[in-house]
């Protein structure tokens, strides 16, 4: 019974995120079409940020997410640094998690879960056994105020703990999270600090 709940868990967590995410769409669809317009009234084009992401087995996927920092202008070199190029809107876009709702769209072509492993530059082989998350256990213990090295052992402790009872506690727990907004940044970045490979 056990061996035949753990094979169909995949197709069941992949109904779910899809129905959920259809569910959620009805009702946020008004906040998409807000947050993309004071995007592009505050910051200009392009309204949405993309970036190459490694998911499941380590394939590579197009993640979206609203943009929140301007472009350097000419003669501002210095806003390469994320912390000058993170806007006050930028902030608040991801203190709030706003800037995370196309991610929605990733979720609908399966590229990502509503529950996993954040979809980070870095590879790491057990977190990519799974589909990467809109939220984890990651987020839901310290955010971006952790080390990347305890972001790692949460995602791997995830990973091999999958499972619906575990899913519906992260999704409850993101909700305060989100509410809260503690965690949003580490001391001194905008967001947190660039994983250099040796954590």
């Amino acid at each position: 019974m056990y061996l035949f709940y753990v094979d169909l868990y995949p197709i069941m967590k992949r109904i779910l995120d899809v129905a959920v995410v259809l569910g959620m769409l009805v009702f946020l669809w008004p906040f998409f079409f807000v947050v993309a317009l004071l995007v592009r009234w505050k910051m200009g084009a392009p309204i949405l940020f993309s970036q190459d992401r490694p998911g499941r087995g380590g394939t590579l996927f197009r993640l979206y997410k609203f943009r929140s920092m301007r472009s350097p202008r000419l003669g501002e070199e210095f806003l390469q640094n994320d912390v000058h190029r993170l806007t006050d809107f930028g902030r608040f876009l991801r203190s709030t998690s706003l800037d995370e709702l196309p991610e929605l769209w990733n979720i609908l072509r399966g590229d990502m879960s509503l529950v996993g492993p954040r979809p980070l530059l870095a590879r790491q082989a057990r977190r990519h056994e799974v589909r990467p998350g809109l939220t984890g256990w990651a987020q839901v213990n310290g955010r971006n105020a952790q080390s990347w090295a305890a972001r790692f052992e949460y995602d791997v402790w995830y990973v091999e703990h999958c499972s619906l009872r575990l899913d519906l506690k992260i999704l409850a727990m993101t909700l305060w999270t989100v509410i809260s907004r503690k965690g949003v940044r580490a001391q001194g970045q905008a967001t947190m600090s660039e994983f250099m490979g040796n954590e």
